[in-house]
């Protein structure tokens, strides 16, 4: 068997493989489609500000902590390498926890580059060890999650899914030391786990109840994932999902992180896509990610506040 046919077997053997894990993922998915959007009750949701938003501005994350208060966002997603410039400054994490309490704020995941899934044992125990420290950080900052990004593989076309479970389980049960979940993310400009089928069959094949993803508008444009998929899962396997829209220029194969714009600004179905989540059981939290040099030239508050605006807008466009 070829390895490109090897690896298609793969992806439709997520359809099948895992009975259990598939069926915690599946379950509901007939009885809440969007058509029955409508019906469902209040939509309790939480808005997030992941810092890249404002990365323009280059400031310290108790400042990026204050500007998310200070916008009226109800939790933060701050970036590992800025708690790491934070320790190494001088502060105190337990301090920039009563911080962030303080201001009615919650840190509710952060985005981390530990090379956890690399088939390197030197590389993927060092990866292993980094992203230990780094749920030790955030276990003091009182968040839940960490992104379990595919760093390292993104760029290795036709990885073994089955070994990326394996390894993704690795991660799960360090997590359960620290009380910190990695979410598996999906990033749509890479070669492997560039797609919700390739993370669909992870969660499912690592055989773990604690399997969580983390999806993306922008990313999922990219790496060509249907956005109708995410109706085929149950909504408590997405803890978390990424808020952005994108233009229609330039194509799919060009656009870049840095063309991503606030929610509505671009050409995403994005009414379609947050009617299929309410209708699958997401109840979580949106966090918006954007990395546009435009926005990172305005005032990072004003950026923060047009932002949430626009999210909760869209929000209520899929609700209409």
């Amino acid at each position: 068997m070829t390895l490109l046919s090897r690896r298609n077997c793969l992806l439709a053997g997520a359809a099948t493989a895992g009975s259990f894990r598939l069926s915690r993922c599946l379950a509901g998915a007939t009885a809440a489609t969007p058509e029955s959007a409508d019906r469902l009750p209040d939509w309790p949701l939480r808005y997030c500000l992941n810092t890249s938003t404002i990365r323009g501005a280059d400031l310290p994350l108790d400042k990026q902590v204050e500007i998310a208060a200070q916008a009226g966002y109800d939790a933060v997603e701050p970036w590992t390498r800025d708690i790491e410039a934070f320790i190494q400054a001088g502060g105190r994490l337990r301090d920039l926890k009563k911080k962030i309490d303080d201001a009615g704020l919650a840190v509710k995941g952060a985005i981390g580059f530990a090379r956890w899934a690399v088939d390197d044992d030197k590389d993927r125990a060092a990866g292993l060890m980094q992203l230990k420290t780094e749920m030790q950080w955030l276990a003091e900052l009182g968040s839940p999650r960490i992104a379990a990004s595919p760093a390292g593989i993104h760029n290795v076309p036709d990885v073994d899914l089955d070994r990326v479970a394996e390894r993704y389980a690795a991660t799960l049960a360090l997590g359960r030391k620290t009380g910190v979940t990695p979410q598996l993310e999906i990033w749509g400009n890479g070669q492997s786990l560039a797609t919700l089928a390739e993370a669909a069959y992870v969660v499912t094949a690592c055989d773990d109840k604690d399997a969580c993803l983390l999806p993306d508008v922008f990313h999922l444009y990219k790496g060509g994932s249907p956005f109708a998929g995410l109706g085929m899962l149950h909504g408590g396997i997405i803890r978390q999902f990424h808020m952005n829209d994108y233009p229609a220029n330039p194509p799919r194969k060009e656009i870049g992180d840095g063309d991503r714009v606030f929610p509505g600004d671009g050409v995403a179905p994005l009414a379609a896509i947050l009617r299929t989540l309410r209708a699958i059981g997401f109840r979580g939290v949106l966090s918006l990610e954007l990395f546009n040099r435009d926005y990172w030239k305005r005032p990072p508050l004003e950026v923060a506040r047009e932002g949430l605006a626009k999210m909760r807008q869209a929000v209520a466009a899929s609700m209409q």
